[in-house]
């Protein structure tokens, strides 16, 4: 077995081992992923969930609104899928569509784009003070990197069902993405729920820190303690510089 591989089995062990913890204590945990597209969230997903309780573990992932969601609350369909006691909830996207893609593509307007940066804060501020745990990681790739796995989607029939319609201008609009990102991950990152950038060129890297990283910060010191911390060449704790020096794509 590779070492890597060693390493996955060593951390999903230990992330079984927070879930009883978490379960028992009735924590409520609640990891958001975002990232541009093939940035690996899906994958790095799969891995953490892999030896979880079915029961207590949830996946969502939302498809775009319908003509009634697109009428309420911006944040009320997202609501019913938060956490409740001993739950670890992983959305794979999240609310933060409205600041990305929607923003990018033109799904919403600059006036909504705008109101949810100014509620976000105070939303997520309301789950933290409830109690709820918030992990918000954002997957950094390379520009080529992206390229060479659009490119691979469109050859792979087993990588099909990843295909998308917005694949098609993911490199076309690169700058329009990155300063999306920029003005998001400024003004939504908060005390009560930070953002921590992961580099995902290499997957199986990105996937072992990942894990370190939810260990460190969710489960308990008798098992985090045991974990290597994160390479921070690979995980850092977002901040303003990052944007200007290199640490994040341009």
């Amino acid at each position: 077995m590779a070492k890597d591989d060693d390493d996955i089995e060593a951390l999903q062990l230990a992330l079984v081992r927070f879930q009883q913890h978490a379960i028992q204590a009735g924590e409520r945990d609640l990891v958001i992923f975002e990232g541009r597209d093939t940035a690996g969230k899906d994958g790095a997903i799969k891995r953490i969930v892999e030896h979880l309780s079915i029961r207590a573990t949830r996946v969502v992932a939302l498809p775009k609104p319908n003509d009634r969601e697109r009428t309420q609350w911006y944040f009320q369909r997202y609501v019913e899928h938060l956490p409740a006691a001993g739950e670890l909830v992983i959305l794979n996207r999240s609310w933060y569509n409205r600041a990305g893609v929607e923003r990018v593509m033109g799904f919403s307007t600059p006036d909504e784009q705008e109101t949810f940066l100014r509620d976000v804060p105070v939303f997520e501020q309301m789950l933290s003070h409830s109690g709820v745990q918030i992990v918000k990681l954002w997957l950094d790739i390379s520009r080529g990197e992206q390229g060479q796995r659009l490119k691979a989607r469109t050859t792979d029939p087993l990588k099909a069902l990843k295909v998308s319609p917005l694949d098609a201008v993911a490199q076309e609009k690169w700058s329009d993405y990155s300063a999306a990102r920029d003005e998001m991950l400024k003004r939504t990152h908060t005390a009560e729920a930070p953002w921590t950038v992961v580099h995902t060129d290499d997957k199986k890297t990105a996937r072992a820190n990942i894990m370190r990283h939810l260990l460190k910060v969710l489960a308990p010191p008798d098992i985090a303690d045991k974990v290597e911390p994160p390479d921070p060449s690979v995980v850092f704790p977002f901040e303003p510089s990052a944007l200007a020096d290199g640490r994040l794509e341009p």
